[in-house]
Protein backbone atom coordinates (compact mmCIF):
# COMPACT_ATOMS: atom_id res chain seq x y z
CA UNK A 1 0.00 0.00 0.00
CA UNK A 2 2.87 2.18 0.19
CA UNK A 3 3.96 1.68 -2.35
CA UNK A 4 0.82 2.28 -4.80
CA UNK A 5 0.58 5.62 -2.90
CA UNK A 6 4.63 6.32 -3.48
CA UNK A 7 3.29 5.51 -7.44
CA UNK A 8 0.11 7.56 -7.26
CA UNK A 9 1.75 10.60 -6.47
CA UNK A 10 3.15 10.63 -9.80
CA UNK A 11 -0.05 9.94 -11.16
CA UNK A 12 -1.35 12.80 -9.64
CA UNK A 13 -1.66 15.24 -12.76
CA UNK A 14 -3.02 12.02 -14.50
CA UNK A 15 -5.49 11.41 -12.47
CA UNK A 16 -6.17 15.31 -12.11
CA UNK A 17 -6.46 15.17 -16.47
CA UNK A 18 -9.04 12.07 -16.29
CA UNK A 19 -11.02 13.93 -14.08
CA UNK A 20 -10.79 16.97 -16.63
CA UNK A 21 -12.70 15.04 -19.71
CA UNK A 22 -14.55 13.77 -17.33
CA UNK A 23 -16.17 17.22 -16.40
CA UNK A 24 -15.61 18.35 -19.79
CA UNK A 25 -17.95 14.82 -21.02
CA UNK A 26 -20.68 15.98 -18.63
CA UNK A 27 -20.99 19.45 -19.19
CA UNK A 28 -23.70 20.79 -20.81
CA UNK A 29 -21.92 21.81 -24.28
CA UNK A 30 -19.06 20.30 -23.32
CA UNK A 31 -16.89 17.43 -25.25
CA UNK A 32 -14.07 15.40 -23.53
CA UNK A 33 -12.36 15.58 -26.98
CA UNK A 34 -12.05 19.34 -26.81
CA UNK A 35 -8.92 20.96 -25.87
CA UNK A 36 -8.40 20.30 -21.93
CA UNK A 37 -10.53 23.19 -19.59
CA UNK A 38 -8.83 23.24 -16.74
CA UNK A 39 -11.01 25.05 -15.06
CA UNK A 40 -13.65 22.61 -15.02
CA UNK A 41 -15.07 21.67 -11.78
CA UNK A 42 -14.30 24.91 -10.11
CA UNK A 43 -10.92 26.79 -9.90
CA UNK A 44 -9.80 24.82 -6.40
CA UNK A 45 -11.22 21.39 -7.15
CA UNK A 46 -8.17 19.94 -9.60
CA UNK A 47 -5.69 21.02 -7.45
CA UNK A 48 -7.27 19.09 -4.49
CA UNK A 49 -7.35 16.27 -6.49
CA UNK A 50 -3.66 16.42 -7.55
CA UNK A 51 -3.02 16.79 -3.39
CA UNK A 52 -5.11 13.59 -2.61
CA UNK A 53 -1.72 10.83 -3.07
CA UNK A 54 0.63 13.28 -1.39
CA UNK A 55 -1.84 13.54 1.55
CA UNK A 56 -2.30 9.77 1.82
CA UNK A 57 1.44 9.15 2.11
CA UNK A 58 1.39 12.42 4.60
CA UNK A 59 -1.02 10.31 6.32
CA UNK A 60 0.40 6.69 6.41
CA UNK A 61 4.41 7.98 7.29
CA UNK A 62 2.77 9.80 10.09
CA UNK A 63 0.62 6.30 11.09
CA UNK A 64 3.92 4.75 11.30
CA UNK A 65 5.50 7.39 13.57
CA UNK A 66 3.03 7.02 15.88
CA UNK A 67 3.03 3.46 16.07
CA UNK A 68 6.90 3.52 16.73
CA UNK A 69 6.40 5.58 19.13
CA UNK A 70 3.40 4.04 20.95
CA UNK A 71 5.74 0.18 20.61
CA UNK A 72 8.72 1.95 22.26
CA UNK A 73 6.31 3.23 25.27
CA UNK A 74 5.42 -0.97 25.63
CA UNK A 75 9.56 -2.04 25.70
CA UNK A 76 12.17 -1.64 27.77
CA UNK A 77 14.23 0.92 27.19
CA UNK A 78 17.74 -0.73 25.16
CA UNK A 79 14.61 -2.05 22.86
CA UNK A 80 13.30 1.11 22.38
CA UNK A 81 16.54 2.56 21.34
CA UNK A 82 17.58 0.04 18.83
CA UNK A 83 13.54 0.58 17.24
CA UNK A 84 14.66 4.28 16.62
CA UNK A 85 12.32 7.21 17.88
CA UNK A 86 10.25 7.26 14.28
CA UNK A 87 12.11 10.10 13.60
CA UNK A 88 12.73 8.72 9.70
CA UNK A 89 8.81 8.21 9.38
CA UNK A 90 8.39 12.39 10.33
CA UNK A 91 11.31 13.80 8.26
CA UNK A 92 9.40 11.65 5.12
CA UNK A 93 6.23 13.14 6.45
CA UNK A 94 7.36 16.78 6.12
CA UNK A 95 8.95 15.93 3.11
CA UNK A 96 5.42 15.44 1.29
CA UNK A 97 3.76 18.17 3.04
CA UNK A 98 6.35 20.21 1.09
CA UNK A 99 3.74 19.41 -1.83
CA UNK A 100 1.24 21.39 -0.53
CA UNK A 101 2.60 25.06 -0.60
CA UNK A 102 3.68 24.05 -4.15
CA UNK A 103 -0.52 23.05 -5.26
CA UNK A 104 -1.79 26.26 -3.36
CA UNK A 105 0.44 28.59 -4.29
CA UNK A 106 -0.09 27.00 -8.22
CA UNK A 107 -3.51 27.43 -7.89
CA UNK A 108 -3.29 30.85 -6.70
CA UNK A 109 -1.63 32.39 -9.73
CA UNK A 110 -3.68 33.43 -12.53
CA UNK A 111 -3.05 32.16 -16.27
CA UNK A 112 -0.54 33.09 -18.15
CA UNK A 113 -2.87 34.18 -21.02
CA UNK A 114 -4.83 36.64 -17.88
CA UNK A 115 -1.71 37.99 -17.27
CA UNK A 116 -0.51 38.50 -20.97
CA UNK A 117 -4.39 40.49 -21.04
CA UNK A 118 -3.96 42.22 -17.50
CA UNK A 119 -0.30 42.22 -16.56
CA UNK A 120 1.01 40.98 -13.24
CA UNK A 121 0.34 42.69 -10.02
CA UNK A 122 2.82 42.97 -7.16
CA UNK A 123 0.75 40.51 -5.53
CA UNK A 124 1.11 38.16 -8.93
CA UNK A 125 4.97 38.05 -8.42
CA UNK A 126 4.94 37.68 -4.88
CA UNK A 127 2.85 34.69 -5.58
CA UNK A 128 5.51 33.34 -8.19
CA UNK A 129 8.29 34.07 -5.94
CA UNK A 130 6.35 31.93 -3.09
CA UNK A 131 5.74 29.64 -5.51
CA UNK A 132 9.31 29.33 -6.40
CA UNK A 133 10.77 28.97 -3.52
CA UNK A 134 8.42 26.28 -2.35
CA UNK A 135 8.85 24.20 -5.31
CA UNK A 136 12.09 24.29 -5.29
CA UNK A 137 12.38 23.36 -1.21
CA UNK A 138 9.93 20.37 -2.19
CA UNK A 139 12.54 19.00 -5.19
CA UNK A 140 15.22 19.00 -3.21
CA UNK A 141 14.34 17.68 -0.35
CA UNK A 142 12.66 14.80 -2.26
CA UNK A 143 16.16 14.26 -4.46
CA UNK A 144 17.73 14.13 -1.47
CA UNK A 145 15.22 11.61 0.18
CA UNK A 146 15.24 9.70 -3.05
CA UNK A 147 19.03 8.91 -3.37
CA UNK A 148 20.05 8.56 0.55
CA UNK A 149 16.61 7.46 2.07
CA UNK A 150 15.11 5.65 -0.40
CA UNK A 151 17.92 4.29 -2.08
CA UNK A 152 20.76 4.08 0.78
CA UNK A 153 23.09 5.88 -1.53
CA UNK A 154 26.17 8.28 0.27
CA UNK A 155 26.53 10.06 -2.24
CA UNK A 156 24.59 13.16 -0.32
CA UNK A 157 26.11 12.30 2.62
CA UNK A 158 29.89 12.35 3.87
CA UNK A 159 30.44 8.88 3.44
CA UNK A 160 30.63 9.25 0.09
CA UNK A 161 34.09 8.40 -0.34
CA UNK A 162 34.22 5.59 1.52
CA UNK A 163 37.11 3.26 0.56
CA UNK A 164 34.53 0.11 1.08
CA UNK A 165 32.08 0.77 -1.64
CA UNK A 166 32.32 2.59 -5.04
CA UNK A 167 32.43 6.96 -4.60
CA UNK A 168 28.77 7.57 -3.12
CA UNK A 169 27.11 4.47 -3.54
CA UNK A 170 27.50 1.50 -1.29
CA UNK A 171 28.86 -1.61 0.24
CA UNK A 172 26.52 -3.88 -1.36
CA UNK A 173 24.82 -3.42 -4.94
CA UNK A 174 22.63 -5.94 -6.88
CA UNK A 175 23.40 -4.47 -10.49
CA UNK A 176 26.90 -4.93 -11.64
CA UNK A 177 27.73 -2.05 -13.49
CA UNK A 178 28.35 0.96 -10.63
CA UNK A 179 27.61 3.20 -13.44
CA UNK A 180 23.74 2.46 -13.82
CA UNK A 181 23.42 4.03 -10.33
CA UNK A 182 24.85 7.38 -11.24
CA UNK A 183 22.84 7.16 -14.31
CA UNK A 184 19.38 6.97 -12.65
CA UNK A 185 20.78 9.79 -9.89
CA UNK A 186 21.04 12.13 -12.88
CA UNK A 187 17.51 11.33 -14.16
CA UNK A 188 15.71 11.62 -11.05
CA UNK A 189 17.51 14.70 -10.44
CA UNK A 190 17.09 16.42 -13.93
CA UNK A 191 13.13 15.07 -13.84
CA UNK A 192 12.44 16.35 -10.35
CA UNK A 193 13.58 19.88 -11.81
CA UNK A 194 11.32 19.89 -15.22
CA UNK A 195 9.94 23.26 -13.28
CA UNK A 196 13.44 25.03 -14.30
CA UNK A 197 11.90 25.24 -17.87
CA UNK A 198 9.67 27.63 -16.62
CA UNK A 199 12.61 29.82 -16.16
CA UNK A 200 14.15 29.16 -19.23
CA UNK A 201 14.14 32.12 -22.13
CA UNK A 202 11.76 30.93 -24.79
CA UNK A 203 10.81 27.53 -22.69
CA UNK A 204 8.54 29.48 -20.19
CA UNK A 205 5.39 28.42 -21.57
CA UNK A 206 6.20 24.73 -22.00
CA UNK A 207 4.38 23.57 -18.97
CA UNK A 208 1.61 25.34 -20.00
CA UNK A 209 1.14 23.72 -23.98
CA UNK A 210 -0.85 20.72 -23.63
CA UNK A 211 1.84 18.79 -25.84
CA UNK A 212 4.48 20.06 -22.70
CA UNK A 213 1.87 18.83 -19.95
CA UNK A 214 1.74 15.66 -21.91
CA UNK A 215 5.27 15.23 -21.94
CA UNK A 216 6.12 16.02 -18.30
CA UNK A 217 3.76 13.91 -17.10
CA UNK A 218 5.11 10.99 -19.10
CA UNK A 219 8.32 11.98 -17.87
CA UNK A 220 7.42 11.85 -14.48
CA UNK A 221 6.27 8.18 -14.85
CA UNK A 222 9.33 7.47 -16.68
CA UNK A 223 11.42 8.93 -13.53
CA UNK A 224 9.07 6.68 -11.00
CA UNK A 225 9.24 3.51 -13.20
CA UNK A 226 13.28 3.83 -12.67
CA UNK A 227 12.90 4.56 -8.60
CA UNK A 228 10.67 1.76 -8.07
CA UNK A 229 13.34 -0.68 -9.39
CA UNK A 230 15.89 0.98 -7.09
CA UNK A 231 13.62 0.95 -3.97
CA UNK A 232 12.91 -2.64 -4.35
CA UNK A 233 16.83 -3.32 -4.90
CA UNK A 234 17.34 -1.23 -1.61
CA UNK A 235 14.75 -2.95 0.29
CA UNK A 236 15.94 -6.72 -0.69
CA UNK A 237 19.52 -5.28 0.47
CA UNK A 238 18.23 -4.28 3.46
CA UNK A 239 16.58 -7.42 4.31
CA UNK A 240 19.20 -9.23 3.22
CA UNK A 241 21.79 -7.64 5.18
CA UNK A 242 20.97 -6.27 8.17
CA UNK A 243 17.20 -7.72 9.11
CA UNK A 244 14.86 -5.04 10.45
CA UNK A 245 16.14 -1.37 9.82
CA UNK A 246 16.00 1.91 12.10
CA UNK A 247 12.32 2.79 13.11
CA UNK A 248 11.29 -0.87 12.55
CA UNK A 249 9.27 -3.03 14.50
CA UNK A 250 7.70 -6.51 14.38
CA UNK A 251 4.46 -6.68 13.67
CA UNK A 252 3.86 -8.33 17.40
CA UNK A 253 5.14 -5.36 19.31
CA UNK A 254 2.93 -3.21 17.35
CA UNK A 255 -0.19 -5.55 18.45
CA UNK A 256 -2.73 -4.11 20.67
CA UNK A 257 -2.55 -6.89 22.85
CA UNK A 258 0.04 -8.30 25.02
CA UNK A 259 -0.88 -11.82 23.94
CA UNK A 260 -0.57 -13.53 20.41
CA UNK A 261 -3.79 -14.79 18.51
CA UNK A 262 -3.22 -17.99 18.99
CA UNK A 263 -3.73 -17.04 23.01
Amino acid sequence: DILLADVLTSYAKILADLFISVCMFLTTNGSSTDLPDRKCGGKYLVPALIAIPSAIRFRQCMIEFFRVRNANQRVSTFEAQGNGWGGTHLANALKYSTAFPVIILAAMQRSPADIAAEGATGNETRLYRMWLFAVMVNSLYSFWWDVTKDWDLTLLTGRRNDPEHPFGLRRKLVFRTNNIYYIAIAIDFMLRLTWVLKLSHGMDGFNDWEGGIFTIQVLEVFRRWVWIFFRVETEWVRNSTSGLGQDDILLGDYSSSGKDDDD
